[in-house]
């Protein structure tokens, strides 16, 4: 998904351009970059904690991502173009939502990722027509770590979290619990900015809810070579953060349950290569979103696979990985 981002470059400069932002994706594509969207409200900081605690190592990156309308106070106070970008980037954060990209900075120091002495640069790039444009501030440590806080422009708040994937590539995007959810037919004429992240971006979406935030993970396996390159995934996420890791497998109905239990054990056998110790495993019968969603709210973040199928197959078939995130009271990885 591609957007207008300015006025069109001269040939030579648009493609030394292109092959500057070819070259940072590959760089980029060495580490694990994570997406922290943040709204302002006190819900949405929970993604700025799940960032701090997923990504923990210095082979992670984390991007805060706020979204304002665009031109939203800057043609009604008065602001000209050069001070508005000056407040940005020299004189302590002025724009709408600055504020809260400073906060977020503070709860990842209470997590542990203090930058104050981390080297720092400003950005400032045109977008949309907007005077003061997208501005970020990378901070990066003698490691090559990364943290930015990117104030980016758009005319819709999924339409800007999807642009900003474009110029990633990130590993993970995390988002706040959805407001309200539609059925799969009525999402074609229109979805909350959580569902349309959750069925559209490229990559593994987290859905961050507040209930058990620091409990371990429960890992949904169906014995599909999709759900067990999930699992392999989720341990190593789990092994990092310290969280302990519980298996579940959902037959649908009795007769199905021999094969769930095969699902699971398989799962158990491919973590005992990999040293890592499950802590329970379930096996459940009756409808599989649900049981998921009801055994996992014991637990931190459930971890499903997404099936990524296409919104036209969703209506006819159904998905259980968005059925999860939408019915669940607790975090959902929903893995890609």
């Amino acid at each position: 998904m591609k957007f207008f981002r300015g006025p069109v470059l001269p040939v030579r400069q648009e493609a030394a351009v292109q092959k500057t932002i070819a070259n940072l994706k590959a760089i980029r594509r060495n580490r694990f970059r994570i997406l922290a969207c943040i709204d302002g409200s006190e819900e949405s900081f929970i993604t700025v904690r799940k960032a701090a605690r997923f990504g923990a190592s210095d082979e992670c990156d984390i991007i805060i991502l706020y979204l304002r309308p665009i031109d939203q106070g800057l043609h009604s106070g008065g602001l000209q173009v050069r001070l508005a970008r000056q407040n940005m980037l020299e004189a302590g954060f002025e724009l709408p939502g600055v504020s809260h990209l400073k906060r977020a900075l503070q709860i990842l120091k209470a997590e542990g990722l203090d930058v104050s002495g981390w080297t720092r640069e400003m950005q400032n790039q045109d977008a949309w027509g907007d005077p003061a444009g997208d501005n970020k501030i990378e901070y990066r440590s003698a490691a090559g770590r990364s943290v930015v806080l990117k104030l980016k422009t758009a005319p819709d708040v999924a339409v800007g979290i999807l642009d900003q994937y474009e110029l990633g590539p990130y590993n993970l995007i995390i988002v706040g619990e959805p407001s309200h959810w539609r059925s799969e037919f009525k999402s074609f004429f229109g979805s909350g900015v959580v569902q349309t992240i959750v069925t559209q971006a490229p990559c593994s979406v987290l859905v961050a809810r507040k209930a058990n935030e620091r409990m371990g993970f429960l890992v949904a396996t169906d014995g599909t070579s999709r759900s067990m390159q999930t699992v392999r995934r989720a341990a190593v996420l789990a092994h990092v953060m310290g969280r302990e890791i519980s298996l579940i497998a959902v037959a649908p109905e009795e007769a199905a349950r021999a094969a769930a239990l095969e699902a699971a054990e398989n799962a158990r056998a491919l973590l005992k290569a990999m040293k890592i110790a499950v802590q329970k495993t379930h096996i459940e019968i009756g409808p599989i979103a649900k049981r998921i969603a009801e055994v996992g709210a014991a637990y931190g973040t459930i971890v499903v696979s997404d099936e990524r199928r296409s919104r036209f197959q969703r209506v006819f078939k159904g998905s259980v990985a968005t059925d999860v995130v939408k019915n669940s009271t607790t975090s959902v990885l929903d893995v890609r």
